[in-house]
């Protein structure tokens, strides 16, 4: 049998990978910062190569490194599932999932506990950072991504078609010039989501109103945060129609009765090899039949 490098040495690589930092990736496990940084360079020395591009207080995986994080980071996942599971007395599946924050409380959490129900040895890891799709495989399984479309390398599965609503405080509506006119949306702040940087001009072309000018265009990564600065006053939103109508807060409308199809959709994504995965496999059929049967 081949020899391997030790253990807490590719542990140690695929930490740094992760985190891209010597000192996060040590705080994460437990290690001085000296000690991880001679497990990375004994994962070199036995690979006879280097594994990184160091840049001041950053750690990029190189060519050959990102490569070898494609390959053996899955692995490790699985390794830690299975140690996990014995040491329990009882099956753990564990599934590290990607997922907007306003898609999980929204949509994802609400069906939790049915989940929990029907499978009990299945655990979710949640991960709200973002990118997710560039992430599968080096920490994420799988991911419920918001896009137009997707890379045909990857397993895709469409799991919605919505609508852009152009959402505003409730207090747009009153007063003595109420905002009831799309051209009145002249000189105001429109607030987009990162993940949906085109939905202010699809909506503008779909209703013919090029013409319509904002203030500024501001950007969150959070359609949570987008709502309050919404309900604040800070702007108006264009986001999906169920964004609004899960949101159900009073202080919230709905502006003009203009029906324009967004070029969005929520979409369950995964690396193909990934759905032999039981873990992957069951949430995703669990998800397509509870949430999306329609999808089915």
């Amino acid at each position: 049998m081949r020899r391997l490098p030790p253990l807490g040495a590719i542990e140690a690589f695929v930490q740094v990978v992760r985190l891209g930092s010597i000192k996060a990736a040590a705080e994460e496990l437990a290690l001085s910062a000296p000690a991880l940084s001679r497990r990375v360079q004994t994962l070199e020395r036995f690979v006879g190569k280097p594994l990184f591009a160091r840049r001041h207080q950053a750690m990029v995986p190189n060519e050959d490194g990102q490569r070898l994080m494609e390959q053996i980071a899955p692995l490790l996942d699985q390794l830690s599932d299975a140690v996990e599971a014995m040491t329990s007395g009882q099956e753990v599946l564990r599934l590290r999932l990607g997922v907007l924050p306003l898609y999980a409380s929204q949509r994802l959490f609400p069906h939790m506990g049915l989940l929990r129900a029907a499978h009990p040895e299945l655990h979710l890891d949640i991960d709200t950072a973002g990118h997710g799709i560039a992430r599968l495989g080096e920490g994420l399984d799988a991911v419920i991504a918001l896009g137009r479309d997707i890379d045909p390398s990857l397993y895709a599965k469409r799991l919605d078609r919505n609508k852009v609503y152009v959402i505003g405080a409730k207090r747009l509506l009153e007063g003595p010039n109420p905002l009831l006119r799309p051209e009145q949306m002249n000189g105001m702040t429109a607030l987009l989501h990162r993940e949906m940087p085109d939905a202010f001009t699809a909506w503008c072309q779909a209703a013919g109103l090029t013409e319509i000018k904002p203030k500024a265009i501001d950007f969150f990564d959070s359609g949570g945060l987008m709502l309050e600065a919404v309900a604040q006053g800070l702007g108006i939103a264009f986001m999906h129609a169920s964004h609004f109508e899960h949101a159900h807060d009073p202080r919230l409308v709905r502006l003009f009765d203009i029906e324009v199809d967004s070029p969005y959709s929520h979409w369950f994504v995964c690396r193909p090899r990934a759905l032999q995965q039981k873990s992957v496999k069951l949430f995703h059929d669990w998800l397509i039949r509870t949430l999306y049967p329609e999808a089915a």
